[in-house]
């Protein structure tokens, strides 16, 4: 059996081909109920057009993606990184979501301090949390998989995103459980439920790990079920952990992006009733 279709949730990136009208204009045709949003698209569409558009289609806005990029040195460019975090926050709230994803950012360019690297976000995070309460959002840091930790997320397992998080009240830092960038990690399991003893997983997202990589890697997200994931496995652990919220399969992946877009949409809907518990 598996999980309500009212619990899936279609992140905008799986169908990026398809503009806002298009992808709403599907969901309404396939019964889905929420989406996840991407910055730019929706600044490209313009944001109280997108928040009108999906609140009169009565969809939920189940994340947006995304804040951080934390990790820099340089004065001006940590002022300019906070001052856009403050305006993802206003987005997020004008969208209706309680959730923005974070990536935290990568090494800034020659330095090699991993360590000096999370404790900057943790300073972000201290001047953002009281900020993103204030507009009823919650931050969710996602860590990425360690290939990605030296240029786009110096966050690399559940149990740093929480060493982080929790050094903040629940209702403004948690993370965000990504199938992707955690399956391969024996301690996860673990980490899920210190998550989830805390009210920290603010969003639980699929995507199969399929191989060989493409040579870009980013756009390496697989369909469900075209990969080495077991995604009830992790929805198992997700929910024993108390998460009830919404299932949102985020992939990036070129052929995908190549293919019909509301063919791709549909077929994802059939992925998860098939794939999930």
């Amino acid at each position: 059996m598996s999980a309500s279709p009212a619990r899936f949730s279609i992140n905008q990136m799986t169908v990026k081909q398809l503009s806002l009208p298009e992808l709403v204009d599907g969901c309404a045709l396939l019964g889905i109920r929420n989406v996840g949003l991407w910055r730019e698209p929706v600044q490209a569409h313009g944001l109280e057009a997108t928040a009108k558009l999906v609140r009169d289609a009565g969809l939920t806005v189940t994340t947006l993606c995304r804040g951080g990029f934390f990790t820099a040195i340089d004065p001006r460019e940590r002022a300019e990184a906070l001052a856009d975090n403050r305006r993802a926050i206003d987005e997020a709230a004008t969208l209706g979501t309680d959730t923005l994803v974070l990536v935290s950012g990568g090494l800034p360019a020659g330095s090699k301090d991993l360590h000096g690297a999370r404790e900057r976000i943790a300073d972000a995070l201290s001047e953002l949390g009281p900020y993103a309460e204030r507009h009823g959002v919650r931050l969710a840091i996602e860590p990425l998989h360690p290939m990605y930790a030296s240029d786009r997320c110096v966050v690399s397992t559940l149990a740093q995103a929480l060493d982080l998080a929790e050094r903040f009240p629940a209702h403004q830092v948690g993370v965000a459980v990504d199938t992707y960038h955690v399956w391969w990690d024996d301690t996860a399991p673990a980490q899920i439920a210190r998550a989830g003893a805390g009210g920290r997983i603010h969003t639980f997202q699929l995507a199969d790990w399929t191989t060989p990589l493409p040579e870009g890697v980013l756009t390496g997200r697989g369909q469900i079920g075209d990969g080495s994931i077991d995604m009830r496995e992790w929805q198992g652990h997700v929910e024993a952990a108390g998460y009830t919220g919404a299932i949102e399969v985020e992939l990036f992946n070129d052929a995908l992006w190549a293919r019909d877009g509301q063919e791709v949409l549909a077929e994802t809907v059939e992925r998860f009733a098939a794939h999930t518990r």
